[in-house]
């Protein structure tokens, strides 16, 4: 198993004693339909000391790396046969700045997202949080230094497939392939990826850190994680707050359509604000300029651009940056600059700066480097039940290809891999759409954006009404994927509520900023 020793930075935990194990939703176990003894998980202690590596310098960029510490706990590989073997979960704390009611742990979504990086970079975000909190986050299994999944170089070979063929057997036998290497890349943690088990991994960090309730703050993927928390475990909830929420009933294709329709609208938001500004580097024509970004990626599709140590810069390139700059429209005027050193200077050094701010810099350095892709895959697949045969697909993967082209002729090629990507792999869980639902909690607070590129606010709705009545919607009338950071009137909402229990009446509104 890839990194199965304890990693640089991260501590190992103690065990002591006997505890009660926590709740495990399926039955199965090591021995004869017995409960799953859990009780060495439910027992550990954190031992927290300081961040190496490519952590303590995202945290020391921050002026803040005093006031954080890495550590770990030990998780079942399979909670259904706790003997199987284990994973160690990557996780970080910032101190509470004053008298802590518990800790509160953050997801930032993905999935794929790493929390320890991510965490080490934006301390100063959550620092008022940190007034009542320890503020905690973790690399979910699969992801960063928690047994890192990768494909290698797989799903590039089935990109350039799906792309240079018409044959769809031929795909397909790509794809198979892709399946295979994801396997052989990833071990033993591979098929037990997935958000029911990450649910559960959460319940053990609880414990761990000694917290009787679980209070959390989930973005994206995270409101799915967390709703999956709250059916689990119910009694554990403490306060929630789900931020830019996710779907828990649309297939993988219907989430990656409405993706794609997201981003390619905030595309044109972008293009239209850029062309209404003096010198964009699109003119004056907002159409002029959709279409004048469609082909700037086919052709450097075509004919990447090529840099001084041989690596290239494609079109697809472009669109990844587009796809994370376009989730805030703080970083519209530098990505309006970055493109126009692209198409006056052939420079596309702003945007792989650009790139690399937005991504994970505090990526460690023997983290493979497709992990975040490879784990999207992974967690989205694991959670769909849905797996089409190999002659549904044949027949339909035209058509795909044609709905997810007019839905976003920029987006739509890259956002429809993933849904090719599950074949070949098991069919996911059936848990979290189908029993996902009226949770017994306290109140959980849904905060959705009207203009989300990535999480459509009818998520938000329909996800409230499946959870039920204990779910408060916020309704942030403000564009920008999430609304925590991007929003001053949200911030002080989820702040109000996570931290004096004070909850909006369902339905309440923030303007857009």
């Amino acid at each position: 198993m890839r990194g199965a020793c304890a990693l640089a930075g991260v501590t190992v935990l103690v065990v002591v004693g006997a505890g009660v194990p926590g709740l495990v939703p399926v039955a199965a176990a090591d021995g004869g339909g017995a409960r799953p003894d859990l009780s060495r998980f439910y027992t550990q202690k954190i031992k927290w000391s300081a961040c190496k590596g490519a952590t303590e310098s995202a945290a020391e960029a921050t002026g803040r790396a005093k006031d954080v510490r890495c550590g770990q706990v030990t998780v079942p590989l399979d909670y259904a046969k706790p003997s199987a073997g284990t994973v160690d979960v990557a996780m970080i704390r910032m101190r509470s700045s004053g008298k802590p009611r518990g800790s509160l742990l953050l997801n930032f979504g993905g999935p794929g997202g790493p929390g320890v990086s991510s965490l080490a970079q934006s301390q100063k975000e959550f620092g008022f949080l940190s007034k009542g909190y320890d503020v905690v986050s973790f690399d979910p299994r699969g992801v960063g230094e928690s047994e890192p999944v990768s494909c290698g170089d797989a799903a590039d070979d089935a990109e350039a497939a799906d792309e240079g063929s018409g044959d769809a057997a031929a795909v397909l036998a790509e794809l198979r392939k892709v399946a295979a290497k994801c396997a052989a890349e990833s071990g033993p943690v591979l098929p037990h990826v997935g958000t029911v088990n990450v649910s559960r991994d959460m319940d053990v960090m609880r414990q761990a850190l000694g917290d009787k309730k679980l209070n959390y703050l989930g973005f994206s993927y995270g409101t799915r994680l967390g709703a999956v928390y709250a059916a689990q475990f119910p009694k554990k909830v403490g306060r929630m707050v789900l931020d830019g929420v996710d779907t828990l009933t649309e297939p993988v294709a219907e989430q990656s359509l409405a993706t794609a329709e997201g981003r390619q609208t905030a595309l044109d938001n972008f293009l239209a604000w850029c062309t209404g500004n003096a010198g964009c580097v699109f003119g004056t024509d907002s159409r002029a300029a959709r279409q004048g970004m469609v082909r700037l990626i086919k052709d450097m599709d075509e004919m990447p651009l090529q840099s001084a140590d041989g690596g290239e810069f494609t079109g697809q390139d472009v669109v990844a940056v587009l796809s994370q700059a376009l989730y805030s429209r703080q970083a519209w005027p530098a990505l309006s600059q970055a493109l126009g050193a692209l198409l006056a200077d052939g420079d596309p050094r702003a945007l792989i700066r650009m790139s690399g701010g937005l991504g994970h810099s505090g990526r460690a350095e023997d983290m493979p480097a497709d992990n975040m892709a490879a784990a999207l895959m992974a967690v989205n697949c694991a959670d769909d039940p849905d797996r089409p045969d190999a002659a549904r697909i044949e027949k339909e993967v035209g058509r795909l290809q044609e709905e997810f082209e007019e839905a976003s002729p920029v987006f739509g090629r890259s956002m429809l891999m993933p849904v090719l990507l599950c074949f070949g792999r098991p069919a996911g869980t059936t848990y979290i759409r189908d029993d996902v639902r009226d949770v017994k909690t306290p109140k959980l607070l849904l905060v959705g954006t009207r203009g989300d590129p990535a999480t459509p606010y009818r998520w938000t709705e329909e996800t409230a009404r499946r959870l039920g009545s204990q779910a408060v919607v916020l309704d942030n009338k403000g564009d920008g994927h999430t609304g925590y950071l991007g929003s001053k009137c949200v911030q002080d909402k989820v702040d109000g509520f996570l931290l004096y229990g004070e909850t909006p009446k369902s339905g309440s509104s923030c303007a857009a900023e």
